[in-house]
């Protein structure tokens, strides 16, 4: 089956079914703390194991005129229904030893029975059974649906617990809770599903029939009940045991153990009938147990957190869904197919592909050009196209979006009617192992085809980055003789609170125009060195992001100066007690590990800022850090900072098992080194960081990322056989580039 089938699958359950869950689930959550407050009464005594049915068995006829019956709880209580010595009929909590009450048996209470039929029928008897039983088995086929799902997003079963790229909350939990609470939830399910199936008498019969007609041998003696093989048995092994009802020799114990039911001959002992309990039986007895928690505080608080995690996937995966129908809903076409010289196909799974598409058709638009956009499935002919321009995603482990699915096999069935040039834009994440791999299969089919000529080369784009697809934008209006401005689109940005710092130093410019600038935040506020601060200059609606370190406190920038750079010439003038005015961006997944083996630092130029932090704050991490720069003196800044806590080396290969190093390459010296250079040259050091499970820390310009990413891949394959997506997905690379 295709992927929009089981998405559409999926939606169409938990539509049809969402109130029922809804209250299901609700009612669940509250019905799982029944067993949990039922556990911790104090009726429970150690060691059951140890203390034979017989001895209960006398203990209570000494404390009690008679004894009906008696039974193990799942928590371990033994409840007794006993004549006391006034007469009176009592069912209470007993001690397995002496005999002696403990409490007694209170019925449910008001609340939990009108949860209780809330939950099993909804007040509407056998209709109210009949919809909650196949609602558990909706739940059961969303289960499923669910994990095929995330497993075609995650590339497959064997990476279904690899790590999670989504940064959206409601879509990033969505998929954690579901790939953890799986098991817990299908066990709630089916085991709902058996329930009500035995409630309508769907299940053969569960209870046991004994031959009550059997002839006691006449070999047997009476003797003391202690002396009852069947009660020599632990306590533990028994579920319920009834006393005959007279003295009568027909007359019978009846012992429910574990795994079988015996009647047992009053006076001699002699087992009558024994019957083992029909499969049936059994599993009703464990369904009941895993549905309810009985017995169990630890799986009633699964139960809990199962139970609420339902509410949490409809609340989330209609937001999924009502946020994907409202990124993919297109505009009205202003041109149809034929008359239109520009051709947008779209390949988009979330929409956030679909929004660029539709900026870049409204700025093309609006020059007066005609433009028609589609889905990439619904490739066509064009009669008066020139050019086509792909903006395409790719899903799970390398695959075309659920719109795409049909591109390839329509391409290959239709002839274009006249001659087109072509530009490629993926959009990715270097985070997947496959990175715009649908991409570069559009890219390489048409390249293919006779009657398409490339107009620009393949772009790249990573996650959905602004200043890439700017860039791209450029190129391809200089190709086309054109100016278009697209406006990018709107994306709903969490505000940040502004507040106050005050300046507390401020270098002069350096050789190489940076300068350092320390800030002290005017209230408290948490912050940590791999964080972002957000400053808008006076007379600019432009804010500029900035990566800091922490020190004593306070946040240490490192800027470079541009001659025409609003916000950097605005910092630079600043004097000491100046008031600057800025957004603290938790970034966290650029902080240092709280836990690794080793960790590798990478940077260049401005780069090195949260690296100065991170080296103060670090503990017993062993640290290496290799940082690129123009000539010597542009490492006079950072010099006190990184010698205050790592040691010059310049061993190729060396290992930093017993101290913490660092390297400096320069690129504007005889011997022009750059940071990928000196990465192989010490590419053994690199390996087994990762090897180890050591993080390395990667920060500075994209220009930098990639030709180290670059050398990375070659360092990986030579030494260890393994591409570098592997530490990606693992979480030992994380990046901050800009």
């Amino acid at each position: 089956m295709t992927l929009s089938i089981w998405r559409y699958s999926h939606l169409a359950l938990a539509v049809s079914s969402a109130l029922f869950l809804i209250i299901a689930s609700f009612t669940g959550v509250i019905l799982a703390f029944e067993p949990i407050s039922q556990s911790v009464q104090p009726y429970a005594v150690a060691n059951l194991n140890e203390i034979s049915v017989s001895k209960t068995i006398e203990a209570l006829q000494q404390e009690y005129t008679e004894v009906l019956e008696f039974e193990l709880t799942a928590d371990d209580f033994v409840i007794a229904s006993v004549v006391t010595q006034n007469g009176e009929t009592e069912s209470i909590y007993v001690h397995p030893i002496t005999g002696r009450k403990l409490g007694e048996v209170k019925a449910k209470t008001a609340f939990f029975n009108w949860v209780t039929n809330v939950h099993r029928s909804l007040f509407l008897k056998g209709i109210g059974r009949f919809f909650i039983g196949l609602v558990s088995l909706l739940l059961c086929l969303i289960s499923l649906t669910g994990i095929l799902l995330l497993a075609k997003r995650q590339g497959g079963f064997l990476k279904l617990y690899s790590r999670i790229k989504e940064t959206n909350f409601a879509q990033r939990y969505h998929i954690i809770l579901g790939r953890w609470l799986l098991i817990p939830i299908v066990i709630i399910a089916a085991t709902g599903v058996y329930l009500s199936a035995e409630k309508f008498s769907l299940l053969p019969s569960s209870s046991t029939t004994h031959d009550w007609s059997a002839i006691p041998s006449e070999t047997e003696l009476e003797k003391p009940l202690s002396e009852f093989d069947v009660f020599r048995s632990p306590l533990n092994d028994l579920k319920k045991l009834t006393f005959p009802f007279s003295e009568d020799e027909e007359d019978y114990f009846i012992v429910a153990l574990k795994n079988k039911e015996v009647l047992v001959h009053q006076f001699t002992g002699e087992i009558m009938s024994d019957v083992p309990y029909p499969f049936v039986a059994v599993a009703s007895q464990l369904s009941l147990n895993l549905h309810t928690g009985q017995g169990s505080i630890l799986w009633s608080l699964v139960l809990i957190i199962a139970s609420g995690s339902i509410l949490f996937f409809i609340v989330s995966g209609f937001s999924m869904t009502l946020k994907r129908r409202k990124n993919i809903k297109l505009q009205i076409p202003i041109f149809n197919k034929d008359e239109s010289e520009f051709i947008i196909l779209v390949g988009s799974e979330s929409g956030n592909t679909f929004l660029f598409a539709q900026a870049f058709q409204k700025a093309l638009v609006a020059t007066d050009k005609k433009v028609f956009l589609s889905s990439l499935n619904e490739y066509t002919t064009y009669k008066k196209a020139t050019n086509i321009i792909v903006f395409t995603a790719t899903y799970g482990d390398g695959e075309a979006p659920t719109n795409a699915r049909k591109f390839t096999a329509a391409f290959q069935g239709i002839q274009p009617l006249n001659n087109i040039k072509f530009s490629i834009v993926g959009f990715g994440s270097l985070l997947y192992p496959h990175y715009c791999k649908f991409a570069i299969q559009v890219d390489a089919l048409l390249h293919q085809h006779l009657s398409f000529k490339p107009l620009h080369p393949l772009v790249k784009i990573n996650d959905q980055s602004n200043v890439a697809f700017q860039s791209w934008l450029k190129e391809w209006n200089e190709l086309m003789g054109l100016n278009i401005q697209v406006t990018f689109p709107k994306r709903s940005i969490k505000q940040l609170k502004v507040i106050d710092f005050s300046v507390v130093d401020c270098t002069k410019l350096n050789i190489d125009n940076t300068f350092l600038l320390r800030l002290r935040p005017k209230k408290k506020i948490k912050f940590q060195s791999g964080d972002l601060l957000l400053i808008t200059p006076p007379d600019s609606n432009v804010s500029r992001k900035y990566s800091i370190a922490r020190v004593e406190n306070e946040i240490l920038l490192s800027v470079k100066w541009h001659p025409h750079g609003i916000c950097s010439s605005y910092l630079c003038d600043l004097k000491y007690g100046d008031i600057v005015r800025g957004s603290v961006e938790k970034n966290d997944d650029f902080h240092f590990p709280k836990s690794a083996p080793s960790v590798f630092m990478i940077g260049n130029g401005t780069g090195i800022t949260p690296f100065l932090g991170m080296l103060q704050e670090r503990k017993n991490i062993p640290t290496h850090m290799l940082w690129g720069g123009r000539n010597v003196d542009s490492f006079d800044y950072y010099r006190p900072f990184v010698e205050r806590k790592l040691i010059r080396t310049s061993y190729i290969n060396a290992s930093f098992n017993t101290q913490n190093t660092y390297d400096i390459v320069l690129s504007q010296v005889n011997d022009k080194c750059y940071v990928q250079d000196m990465l192989l040259q010490q590419q053994k050091m690199v390996a087994k960081t990762l090897k180890d499970g050591g993080v390395l820390m990667l920060c500075g310009s994209m220009t930098m990322q990639q030709s180290v990413l670059d050398t990375l891949e070659k360092i990986l394959e030579i030494e260890l056989q393994q591409p570098l997506s592997d530490f990606e997905l693992n979480g030992q690379l994380l990046m901050d580039c800009y």
